[in-house]
């Protein structure tokens, strides 16, 4: 039950932290939001299970949609893939 607890405190924090106005851009807040949130997907999906961990993961990338998009285009270009 902890690692939920925490999980839901993360995700209120995220969206809070995405909607206070930045003069500078939120990709710093976003590197503190993965370091902090990998660990604790990990330790809900060992708590949890995995289909519990996958609706933590969505409501996460929800929140971080453009870090997760930056890593696909990248994960894309140093694979090989195209879109073709």
């Amino acid at each position: 039950m902890t690692p939920l607890i925490l999980a839901f405190v993360w995700l209120i924090a995220a969206n809070v932290i995405a909607m206070i106005p930045s003069r500078r851009n939120h990709w710093p807040q976003a590197y503190a939001l993965i370091a902090v949130g990998l660990p604790l997907l990990v330790w809900v999906v060992a708590e949890n299970g995995v289909i519990v961990g996958l609706l933590v993961f969505a409501a996460g990338a929800s929140v971080l949609r453009w870090p997760l998009r930056f890593a696909w285009a990248w994960l894309r270009r140093v694979t090989g893939l195209s879109r073709d």
